[in-house]
C-alpha cells in the first residue's frame, strides 16, 4: 500500500528548517541536518516529505548498494573489481535517491546487516545479508527523537559517518560496504540532548518553534484538514510546487561546481568562526559549503555576503563554545554582521612580548615566593582562593550513586546474540538459526527438509538497559558565605552534568535554601536549556535554612525515587552548615542534625562540601556529615572542575 505523504512546499513557514534540507540535497558534503523543536512543529512532516524532492542518480545496475557506476570511492568490493578490470564505467541504470527510516529500537544486525539465514539453509554457504547503512548508502537517514537513541547504534552510525564504511564481523562473515550517507535527525530538546559527538556530526543545525501570529496558525489548520479530508486532491493541488522546487535543487546541482568563492567570502567565513570563538575547522569548512550551495540556489555566479551570513545562521548556532557560567551567550546575526564589517579594516601586524616577560607570565608568585592557588571556572577566572591545609580527611565510604553503564540484562532492547553461560535463557532463535544454518548440508544430507539445531548453535539474547541516576544539588544561598563564588561553582558543575546526561541517562536537580525557606529551583531535568532556564536567576543572601534545604533534599529524592525506582540517587550538599533558622522556633542547629539523621535513616547517598573557608574554625559541616554518612569534602580542597568529577 502506497502512503500520501503530505508535500513539502505546503508546509506553512519553517523556512530555515526547509532551508537547511534544501541545502543537504543541493550538496550532500555539507554534512547532516539536526532539527530541534518542540512537539507538533512538522519536523517529521519536512523529513518525509523531502523524498519527493530529492533528485534521481546513477547506480550500477543490479547492485544493492547503490554504488556509482564511475566513482571506485562510493563503490562496493565486487563492483570496484568489475570496475578495475574493464576501466570503463559499470553498465548503470536510474534510481531516485531515498530516505531511509532507522527505527529506535533498530537491533543491531538490522543497521549493520547480517548472515542472509535463507540462502544459508538453502546452500550451506555463509552470504551476507545488507542491513540499513546498506539500504542508505548514497541517501538520507533519518533519524526521529536521535536524542533518544540507545548508545550502541549512536556508535555504530558515528562509526559509519566518520569512515565511509560500514565494516561488519558476523557469525564467521567478515565485510564491508560503503556506506556514505546524509543524516538526518529531528529532537525534542526538552526530553534530553544529544551526545557532543554525535552533535558535531551535524553540518546545519536549526530551531523550529511553533508559530505565534494567529492568522498563520489558521492557515497550518485549514490545510492539514483539507489534507486528511482527501489527501488525493491535496496531494495534486500542491504536486505542480513540489515540482518546481524539484528542479530547482537539480538546476542548483548543477551550477554547484561553477560558483566562485571569492577571497572576500572566504575572509568572511573565517572572521566569522574567529570572533564566535568556533573549535577546530569543521566549522568553517562547512560554512562555505553551505555558502556555496546558496549561492548556486539562489542562482548567484559567486557568493555574495548575504549568502555567508545566512549560512552563518544554518551552520554555526550548536557549534557556539559556551562557557557553563556564561548563560547568556547566543547565536546572533548582529554579532555575525560586527565580523563581516571587521574584514573591511587593514590587519594590523600582530606585536608578540618578549619571550622573558611569557615566562614571567606563566608563574604568579605572591610575596613570600609561595605559588598562590588560582581556581579556575571553565572559560573565566574565579576568585583567588588560598586555603590551608586543612588536613580533615573524607569520609572512608565512596561517594555511590554514579551512573550504570549498559550491561546484560533480562530486560531492556535486544541489542546483538551472545553464546550463553551455563542454561540457556531467553534465547535468540535468529542467531541460533544463522548458525545452525552454515552446517544444515553436512548434517541432513540429501533431502532433508528440517532444520538440524545442536547444543553449540545456541545463542541467547544480550539486551542493554543502562540505569541513570538523578543527582539533587542543595545549595546555601545565604549571606554566611561567599555565595556568589560559590553558587557559580555548582552552576558550572550542574550545567556540566546536564551536558553529560545524554551518555549517562542522568538528570539534574537543584533546591536552594536562604532567607526563611528551601526551594526547588530546578525540577530533575535532563535538558540543558531547561537547566539554564531555570538556573539564570537564583536570588541569594539572607539567613541559612539549612534544616529546610535538607529536609526538601530528602523529599524531592524519595519522589524521584518513587517515580522511578530502578534509577539511583546522590544528594550533594553545599554548604558551611552554620544553621539559624530553625522549623519550628526550636534550636537551628538541633533542627539541621535531626534533618541529617533522616538522610541517613533513609541511606542516602550523600556528598557534603564544606564552603567555610577554614573549616577548622567552627566545623559545623564536619559534624554533620559524619551524621549524615556523607562523603565530606572541603571546598578549599577542590580544584577547578573536581566538583564535577566527584559526581560524575
Amino acid at each position: 500500500m502506497t502512503r500520501n505523504i503530505y508535500p513539502f512546499t505546503a508546509i506553512v513557514n519553517q523556512e530555515g528548517m526547509k532551508k537547511a534540507l534544501i541545502l543537504t540535497v543541493i550538496d550532500p558534503s555539507i554534512g547532516g541536518v539536526l532539527i530541534r523543536g518542540q512537539r507538533g512543529t512538522a519536523k517529521s512532516t519536512a523529513v518525509r516529505a523531502l523524498a519527493h524532492l530529492l533528485p534521481v542518480i546513477e547506480v550500477v545496475k543490479g547492485c544493492s548498494y547503490h554504488c556509482h557506476p564511475s566513482d571506485p570511492r562510493l563503490m562496493c568490493e565486487d563492483c570496484r573489481k568489475r570496475f578495475e578490470a574493464s576501466e570503463r564505467p559499470l553498465p548503470a541504470a536510474e534510481s531516485k535517491m531515498r530516505v531511509v527510516e532507522l527505527p529506535i529500537g533498530a537491533t543491531e544486525d538490522r543497521v549493520i546487516g547480517t548472515l542472509d539465514m535463507e540462502g544459508a539453509l538453502q546452500t550451506g554457504r555463509r552470504a551476507f545479508e545488507p542491513g540499513i547503512l546498506a539500504e542508505v548508502h548514497r541517501g538520507f537517514l533519518y533519524v526521529d527523537e536521535i536524542n533518544l537513541l540507545p548508545d550502541h547504534l549512536v556508535d555504530i552510525l558515528l562509526d559509519a559517518a566518520a569512515m565511509g564504511v560500514n565494516y561488519v564481523e558476523r557469525e564467521g562473515i567478515s565485510f564491508s560496504h560503503p556506506s556514505r550517507f546524509v543524516l538526518v535527525g529531528t529532537m525534542n530538546p526538552e526530553e534530553g540532548e544529544l551526545r557532543p559527538q554525535l552533535m558535531d556530526r551535524f553540518g546545519v543545525c536549526v530551531e523550529v518553534r511553533g508559530i505565534a501570529e494567529p492568522e498563520i496558525r489558521e492557515e497550518v489548520i485549514v490545510r492539514r484538514l483539507a489534507y486528511d479530508r482527501d489527501p488525493a486532491a491535496f496531494l495534486a493541488q500542491w504536486k505542480p510546487k513540489d515540482e518546481r522546487l524539484g528542479k530547482a535543487i537539480t538546476q542548483a546541482q548543477r551550477r554547484l561546481g561553477a560558483i566562485v568563492l571569492t577571497r572576500e567570502a572566504l575572509r568572511m567565513i573565517s572572521r566569522i568562526c574567529s570572533d564566535l570563538k568556533i573549535d577546530g575547522h569543521r566549522g568553517d569548512i562547512t560554512m562555505a559549503k553551505a555558502a556555496v550551495a546558496l549561492s548556486a540556489y539562489y542562482g548567484h555566479s559567486q557568493v555574495r555576503r548575504q549568502d555567508v551570513r545566512e549560512a552563518a545562521a544554518l551552520v554555526l548556532p550548536h557549534r557556539i563554545r559556551r562557557s557553563l557560567m556564561d548563560e547568556e551567550v547566543e547565536f546572533s546575526l548582529e554579532k555575525v554582521d560586527e565580523a563581516i564589517e571587521k574584514t573591511k579594516e587593514p590587519v594590523a601586524a600582530a606585536e608578540l612580548p618578549p619571550m622573558d616577560e611569557k615566562k614571567k607570565s606563566l608563574k604568579n608568585k605572591n610575596s613570600d615566593g609561595k605559588i598562590t592557588t588560582k581556581i579556575h571556572v571553565i572559560g573565566e577566572d574565579r576568585f583567588d582562593l588560598s586555603f590551608p591545609n586543612v588536613g580533615v580527611k573524607p569520609s572512608p565510604r565512596s561517594v555511590a550513586g554514579r551512573s550504570v553503564k549498559a550491561r546484560a540484562t533480562r530486560e531492556g532492547a535486544y541489542v546483538r546474540s551472545v553464546l550463553p553461560r551455563g542454561k540457556p535463557r531467553d534465547i535468540a532463535l535468529d542467531a541460533t538459526l544463522r548458525t545452525a544454518a552454515m552446517f544444515q548440508e553436512e548434517r541432513q544430507g540429501s533431502g532433508g527438509s528440517s532444520v538440524i539445531i545442536r547444543p553449540a548453535d545456541i545463542r541467547v539474547k544480550w539486551r542493554q538497559k543502562k540505569m541513570g541516576r538523578c543527582v539533587l544539588f542543595v545549595v546555601d544561598a545565604s549571606g554566611s558565605m561567599g555565595v556568589q563564588e560559590q553558587m557559580r561553582e555548582t552552576k558550572a558543575a550542574i550545567m556540566s552534568l546536564l551536558g553529560k546526561s545524554y551518555q549517562n541517562r542522568d538528570r539534574v536537580g537543584l533546591v536552594v535554601f536562604q532567607g526563611t525557606q528551601a526551594r526547588l529551583v530546578l525540577p530533575p531535568t535532563g535538558s540543558v536549556d531547561l537547566g539554564r532556564k531555570y538556573l539564570k536567576r537564583i536570588p541569594t543572601g539572607g539567613k541559612t535554612p539549612l534544616a529546610a534545604g535538607l529536609a526538601l533534599g530528602l523529599s524531592t529524592l524519595k519522589t524521584e525515587k518513587m517515580k522511578y525506582p530502578d534509577e539511583a540517587v546522590l544528594l550533594v550538599v553545599v554548604s558551611d552548615g552554620r544553621a539559624n533558622v530553625a522549623f519550628n522556633g526550636g534550636d537551628p542547629l538541633d533542627d539541621a542534625v535531626a534533618a541529617a539523621r533522616r538522610i541517613r535513616k533513609a541511606e542516602v547517598d550523600t556528598l557534603f562540601i564544606d564552603t567555610e573557608i577554614d573549616p577548622r574554625a567552627f566545623g559545623y559541616g564536619w559534624e554533620l556529615a559524619k551524621i549524615m554518612n556523607a562523603t565530606y569534602v572541603p571546598l578549599g580542597q577542590l580544584e577547578s572542575g573536581r566538583l564535577v568529577s566527584l559526581v560524575s
